[in-house]
């Protein structure tokens, strides 16, 4: 079966009511950020959720400002260390082993350390495939050290390259910093 197509007239052809009617659209979604951007710098007060649910605003300055961060939200993995800077992680390659869509990769190692060389392994590295990585915390339920942890702040995962979310050991112990908990693993060794 064919289906006959309209015959459109010179106007319509033209496409030009279309056009205009976008950039209707799109003006006065301007005038109406530029108009609460107006009254919000007047009033000089800063933004809380109510303005995201008055949907005045509709761009934000990213790098100033952030969507909050919901409960629940699980994070990227990063890895962390102790009080010390001692790394927590033992290689013992759980988390690599738990990982469903086997993002993980460590290659076991030695401890650099000669006064603990002989106690614990370390990883010699340690990578994360982040755009394999399906945010699901099994790592961190995963890991008897307690050396990966999740990072709330969603802005780490962002690059320009696929080579630059192949989180390595230095970029995780980096975004992971320290974290306190009871596990000391070095004590009285």
């Amino acid at each position: 079966m064919t289906v006959k197509r309209p015959h459109l007239s010179l106007w319509e052809s033209l496409y030009l009511p279309a056009l205009v009617t976008g950039l209707g659209i799109t003006l006065r979604h301007f005038a109406k950020t530029l108009t609460a951007l107006v009254l919000r710098t007047k009033l000089r007060r800063p933004r809380t959720l109510m303005d995201f649910s008055d949907r005045d605003l509709v761009t934000m300055s990213y790098p100033e400002e952030r969507w909050p961060v919901p409960e629940g939200y699980r994070g990227a993995p990063t890895l962390v260390r102790d009080e010390d800077g001692r790394e927590k992680c033992v290689s013992c390659q759980l988390c690599e082993f738990v990982c469903p869509p086997k993002a993980i990769k460590i290659t076991p190692g030695e401890i650099a350390d000669p006064r603990h060389a002989g106690i614990e392994k370390a990883p010699r590295e340690f990578v994360i495939d982040m755009t394999r990585c399906i945010y699901c915390g099994f790592c961190e339920e995963a890991c008897p050290e307690e050396a990966i942890f999740l990072n709330k702040d969603y802005h780490i995962m962002a690059d320009y390259s696929r080579r630059g979310l192949l989180h390595n050991k230095p970029k995780l112990y980096a975004m992971g910093g320290v974290v306190r908990r009871p596990i000391k693993k070095w004590e009285g060794k």
